[in-house]
């Protein structure tokens, strides 16, 4: 009598589910056994909203009068409190209720997601060290991480990690890989391309090697959990896990010059030793290689996205080299309210609900002999509407020497077609 006078009180008070839920606790209304257990069921107080959209997964108490409209039942297998005792411990987001069959957990996040991505993954994550030197002389060793993505021993890391720009690498493109279960190899610089700065490494084993799972960086959002692998400091088997913080972080918004490049930013801790591990999503499947952080600052970490990456072995694979046409243009993606600003600004402005601005032409390049100019509006390019630079760069792809026709439009709604041969891009640029 005095558990049903308790829970009168609550369904008339403003009380939340889960506050009524302690207060029930904190009331002695069930033991500190009877929540952590598997077998418990738990009465609580739910609104309106909330009651409809779980009524398939609430049982009603038959005990309680009508007027009790509020009161349902939390099946164990559906809501818990606080922590499992050891024996009565489940793997969260394993699929599979108290009675061990699986049931649907789509998408499920619980203790074991990172770690059991991590140990997915793990195996195939390597330790590459490289001796350095100048004009003859030591200048110690550099250290780095990396990724076998393939059974035959290609092994996916950093060119800086392999390659320093100037200075010569006394092993002659060798390096030493050591794997997790300690195993050390002699490793040979395949290829490695400065301006993405990936590089790929090969191995030669008897034993069957490890792999990791590439998957898509296409799909992420701010906010998606990744987990940062490597050796940070020579420091193996490291495992750190943050949040997507920015999915297409420009190369220009961190001051690197050059050609547009775009990086996956993370709040994952990455130190010096990272460089070239693999960045990871829940589903234990390479998303990015990661590549950087900020010294001056916390929580900066940036990675290079796995399907730029698969882009460039393409390239490895087929030619050798990364080929990159060059039109000479620096571009700024529109939308509605960048188009409804510039056309306050500027009434002549193009009527245009998207598309690519054209800020800047290299004087002598392709795009300068076509007869772009700054403020044109690129709408279509090789016949496919455009409005930002990635679908641009996409349709361009490799091609170099082929003609391309762009539909620009310019101030007073005038419409241009012009005609642009992409040229290889310099690597130095």
């Amino acid at each position: 009598m005095k558990r049903f006078r308790f829970l009168r009180k609550l369904s008339n008070s403003n009380e939340k589910p889960f506050t009524a839920v302690l207060a029930l606790a904190a009331a002695g209304f069930f033991s500190s056994n009877e929540i952590t257990s598997s077998r418990t069921s738990i009465l609580v107080s739910l609104p309106d909203p909330l009651k409809d959209s779980l009524k398939d997964r609430l049982v009603r108490p038959a005990f309680l009068p009508a007027d009790q409209s509020q009161l349902y039942i939390f099946p164990s297998s559906f809501a818990r409190i606080g922590l499992d005792s050891p024996g009565n411990a489940k793997k969260e987001g394993s699929g599979e209720d108290d009675d061990g069959e699986k049931r649907n957990c789509c998408n499920c996040f619980g203790r074991d997601t990172i770690a059991n991505a991590a140990a997915t993954v793990g195996p195939a994550v390597v330790n590459i060290s490289v001796s350095r030197g100048f004009h003859g002389l030591s200048a110690g060793r550099s250290i780095g991480s990396g990724t076998i993505i393939d059974a035959d021993g290609t092994i996916l890391t950093c060119a800086h990690v392999v390659d320093f720009q100037g200075l010569s690498i006394s092993s002659k493109g060798k390096v030493d890989v050591t794997m997790q279960d300690g195993r050390v190899f002699e490793g040979t610089v395949v290829n490695a391309d400065l301006h993405s700065d990936i590089a790929i490494v090969k191995i030669k084993s008897r034993t069957p090697l490890p792999t990791a799972k590439l998957g898509t960086s296409n799909k992420l959002r701010p906010g998606d959990w990744v987990v940062a692998m490597g050796c940070p400091l020579s420091l193996q088997n490291t495992i750190t896990a943050g949040i997507v913080s920015c999915v297409d972080r420009k190369s220009s918004d961190l001051g690197l010059g050059g050609m547009r490049r775009e990086y996956l930013q993370t709040d994952c801790a990455i130190n010096a030793g990272n460089s070239g591990g693999p960045l990871v999503n829940v589903d234990g499947e390479v998303v990015g290689v990661n590549i950087m952080k900020v010294l001056a600052a916390d929580g900066l970490g940036f990675a290079v996205p796995i399907d730029s990456v698969t882009k460039i072995i393409d390239h490895f694979k087929n030619r050798g080299r990364v080929i990159r046409p060059w039109l000479g243009l620096k571009m700024l993606d529109l939308n509605d309210m960048v188009v409804a600003q510039l056309q306050e600004r500027d009434p002549s402005f193009p009527k245009v609900n998207k598309g690519v601005l054209v800020s800047m032409v290299t004087p002598g390049s392709p795009a300068d002999r076509a007869g772009f100019h700054p403020s044109d509006v690129v709408v279509e390019f090789d016949g496919n509407p455009v409005g930002t630079i990635k679908e641009i760069i996409d349709i361009m792809g490799d091609n170099i020497g082929k003609q391309l026709n762009a539909v620009v439009k310019r101030a007073n709604d005038v419409t241009a077609t012009l005609s642009v041969i992409p040229e290889e891009a310099n690597p130095d640029m």
